[in-house]
């Protein structure tokens, strides 16, 4: 009989020592467990050791003998009480929360639900005896150890530029990167790769989910999948496909060849809710261990999860265990791979307390104390579908946030739409309005005109509505909001004018996102006219529509990016680590003027007309070794003469143009000319 010694209750997960593995399991409802070991490709249950000891709701013991490679699962006893919140069932095998690399697949079967489908209205109540194991993927005991010193870039956030990418995405459809290891994390850092990142100016790499997910049966059902990955199935493992040949160590590597470069990585991490779905989703894992735990239910009716995701269920971050495991995991990623930061999918449900929003709940508190993890870049999305779900700019002081003002601001003005001025402004000049509390730096806002989830910029000047048929829900899905305008065509055309128009509003918003103040996002393949068909939703998409494109080998717009970005570099108007006031500098300039297109500086009138759609931003260095700026905009659909605003000496000269044959014009303070229609010209100082 195999020797079983008691063990610890920390940490939770595995730990593998010298002489065994000692495994700690949460569940504070549970009357029961059992650890269940199985051979090396999770495929025969081997043997079932019951654990014996269970300290302050952890229940754990020590295996001698048990090392890494070894393949295990969980099976947990306790009431079948589903009114009551309670859905034990020992009949179905679950994942380890702490599961740090994963062996097999989940196979979508019947078998996999806690309850017996079928059994009517109330079939959610009724318990099913079926065994899950062979459907469920199984937990490896892995031994890696934290990185000693990881290498941290430690970009300051004012000098930021992020690049939102998919490590399948990115990397499927480059004709660079050898076919057998695309879609890998060993593709991504490929020299192909990072030195394309480094020529653009990024500093950050944001890439969506790496959390092992699952794929929805229903998508399945069509033929399709989950491409994007906000399904999470375990927050420690990595998703297998996204390993390669390369296991674990795959990360590690391309994460330190993107430090290398001088680029950060940061990940996008679900979360606010799991694959397991509402009431009547599969028993996988928290579900199992100690559903009343992991999950917020229905006060009044805990038959039911408290859904503020959309997504059927919300974690509980109020209960000590939980909030302790979404630490664990961020700590985790940051040791042993060492990425530099987090975007948090609706980060609102995370900070929720029954009576709504706290930007003082435990998680925030939590995570800015932390010693690890208080110092590195940390990005909210601020908003969910529940009660007062829109939370922009009410985060807590050290984290960024996703601003969706931004892009609807932006969209809305390049597409000519009327009195937009203060509310662009606003905008261009980091939101002071919304972040300025707690004493806030314009880098809370995070600006980007595209994401993963939207139109891509391409498709944005090209479709005035969303075409997801290919999505197989009859189009209904995906926003109907999207603020885009095709040009004059919907689609692909081959007719000059529209073509060339597209590529100046482009241009137009990108040269937006770049010269406004806060930290500017693009969505990687936007710099190469990636489109998605006109598919706003590609979620399910791991296909051609997903991937982008790398065919398009026009360097223009990637050409025009990295200018953008070293611009960025270059002059600290565009980039100050403080809100734009008006205060002098230490030059005697204001940091920041605004004028109206006669040249004059902008009165109540000017910013309250409805029909203007013109503004001149000067905006002025933060030292005395840099020349001041000066921002033209014309988002009217007509050539509009501007007058150069007035300085004491000097001259400006057109160092990035957007349209017509500027660039490299100079001009004197009063002078007039012609701004092209839909146009943005920079102008710098010269003495």
């Amino acid at each position: 009989m195999r020797r079983v010694n008691p063990g610890y209750a920390f940490p939770l997960g595995v730990t593998v020592d010298r002489t065994g593995t000692n495994f700690a399991l949460f569940s504070d409802n549970a009357v029961g467990v059992t650890l269940c070991l199985f051979d090396r490709y999770g495929e025969t249950e081997l043997e079932r050791i019951e654990v014996r000891e269970c300290t302050n709701g952890v229940w754990h013991c020590h295996l001698p003998g048990v090392g890494r490679g070894q393949v295990y699962g969980w099976r947990v006893r306790g009431p079948w009480a589903p009114e009551d919140g309670h859905r034990f069932n020992a009949n179905k095998l679950l994942l380890d929360p702490y599961a740090r690399m994963l062996v097999g697949e989940l196979t979508w079967d019947d078998a996999l639900y806690g309850y017996r489908i079928g059994a009517g209205a109330d079939a959610d109540l009724v318990l099913d005896e079926r065994d899950s194991a062979r459907f469920m993927p199984k937990a490896r005991v892995v031994a890696a150890q934290p990185i000693a010193a990881p290498h941290h870039p430690r970009i300051p956030w004012h000098r930021t530029v992020i690049y939102e990418g998919h490590v399948r995405g990115l990397t499927m459809r480059h004709p660079l990167i050898p076919e057998d290891i695309r879609g890998t994390f060993t593709a991504l850092g490929q020299p192909e790769m990072v030195d394309y990142l480094a020529s653009l100016g990024v500093t950050a790499l944001e890439l969506l989910p790496v959390h092992a997910f699952a794929q929805d049966r229903h998508l399945l059902d069509r033929g399709l999948s989950n491409y994007w990955g906000y399904n999470t199935l375990s927050f420690f493992a990595p998703e297998p496909r996204y390993l390669g040949d390369d296991g674990l160590e795959a990360i590690g590597e391309a994460v330190d060849r993107l430090h290398q470069a001088g680029i950060e990585v940061i990940l996008d991490v679900v979360y606010n809710h799991t694959c397991e779905g509402n009431h009547l989703g599969p028993t996988l894992s928290w579900r199992g261990i100690d559903n009343a735990s992991y999950y917020r239910l229905l006060p009044d009716d805990p038959r039911y999860y408290d859904d503020m995701t959309g997504c059927g269920n919300a974690l509980n971050t109020a209960h000590p265990r939980v909030l302790q495991m979404v630490m664990d995991s961020l700590r985790m990623w940051v040791t042993h791979y060492g990425v530099d930061g987090f975007r948090f999918d609706l980060a609102v449900t995370l900070g929720r307390r029954p009576d709504g929003f706290d930007p003082g709940h435990a998680f925030f508190n939590a995570i800015l104390q932390d010693p690890t993890l208080g110092g590195l870049k940390l990005i909210a999305e601020p908003w969910d579908i529940g009660q007062g779900g829109y939370q922009l700019g009410a985060f807590p002081p050290g984290f960024s946030e996703w601003n969706g003002d931004y892009r609807d601001v932006v969209r809305e003005f390049w597409c000519g739409s009327e009195g937009l001025l203060p509310g662009f402004a606003a905008r261009f000049a980091a939101s002071q309005d919304i972040f300025s509390e707690g004493r806030r730096r314009p880098w809370s806002s995070v600006n980007f005109i595209t994401a993963h989830d939207g139109f891509t910029l391409q498709d944005l000047v090209s479709y005035n509505d969303k075409h997801n048929e290919a999505n197989g829900e009859d189009n209904h899905d995906g926003h109907d909001d999207n603020r885009s305008w095709n040009c004059g065509t919907e689609g692909p055309t081959e007719d000059p004018a529209i073509l060339e128009l597209r590529r100046r509003q482009k241009k137009n918003l990108l040269a937006t996102l770049f010269l406004s103040q806060g930290v500017p996002m693009l969505l990687g393949g936007d710099e190469r006219a990636n489109s998605q068909g006109g598919n706003n939703n590609a979620y399910c998409q791991d296909n051609e529509i997903g991937w982008v494109d790398w065919s398009n080998d026009d360097p223009e717009l990637p050409d025009f990016v990295a200018r953008l970005a070293d611009l960025r570099k270059r002059h600290s108007a565009l980039s100050r680590p403080e809100f734009l006031t008006g205060a002098r500098n230490e030059m005697g300039q204001p940091d920041v003027s605004w004028y109206s297109n006669s040249g004059t500086r902008m009165t109540s009138a000017d910013w309250e007309n409805p029909q203007s759609k013109c503004l001149i931003v000067r905006l002025a260095p933060a030292t005395s070794d840099e020349n001041s700026l000066l921002v033209m905009l014309n988002a009217s659909h007509v050539d509009v003469p501007f007058t150069v605003p007035q300085v004491r000496t000097g001259s400006w000269e057109v160092i990035l143009g957007t349209g017509g044959d500027l660039e490299g014009k100079r001009t004197r303070p009063g002078e007039r000319f012609t701004m092209p229609a839909r146009t943005l010209v920079l102008w710098e100082w010269r003495p």
